[in-house]
């Protein structure tokens, strides 16, 4: 079963679906990179930096493919499917936003400033900070997204499944983060 077999009957160029699938893939490709870094420093195996500069790194490498992916989703959608598609596709522009703006400041400030051992508390990401608050945002908006971007998908699909098992744990993520 293909991602195409899950979208809705339509006429959809070529490009489009290889455009989408492009980006899905890289989006795919970074979370599986996010995935393994955040394994291996449960197993305490990367040292610092290395372990936050990958991490941060996968994590923006997410971002502009995903958001990507479902500009082509609603491209390809049709006209009664757009309203889903289109608010799916403005949680991913926000999501996108958010994650990188504090994935290049993580990347581009605070690490700087901590290998030169100069760190600044106003860059931290930990329970209560600012940046803490907008990498919630981040992946609450990135489950939204998912969750209303479930309609548009053929019922009994495994790409239905997987949009709506993502969205229905935004709830868990806004619970970890608040």
């Amino acid at each position: 079963l293909s991602l195409h077999d899950a979208l809705p009957i339509c006429v959809m160029p070529k490009s489009i679906f290889k455009f989408g699938q492009c980006f899905s893939w890289v989006a795919f490709i970074a979370a599986a990179g996010y995935a393994a870094v955040q394994l291996l420093q449960v197993l305490n195996l990367p040292a610092w930096p290395t372990d936050e500069i990958a991490i941060y790194g996968f994590s923006l490498l997410i971002a502009a493919p995903f958001m990507l992916a479902m500009t082509a989703l609603h491209r390809a959608m049709p006209e009664e499917k757009r309203l889903w598609s289109m608010a799916a596709l403005l949680f991913s522009v926000l999501y996108a936003v958010y994650a990188s703006l504090i994935y290049v400041v993580q990347l581009g400030t605070a690490l700087p400033l901590a290998i030169t051992g100069k760190p600044d508390p106003i860059f931290a990401v930990n329970r209560n900070s600012l940046f803490w608050a907008i990498d919630a945002l981040a992946y609450i908006a990135m489950g939204i997204s998912m969750l209303v971007a479930v309609p548009v998908f053929e019922r009994g699909t495994w790409m239905r499944r997987f949009f709506l098992a993502n969205g229905l744990y935004t709830p868990v993520i806004a619970f970890i983060y608040f």
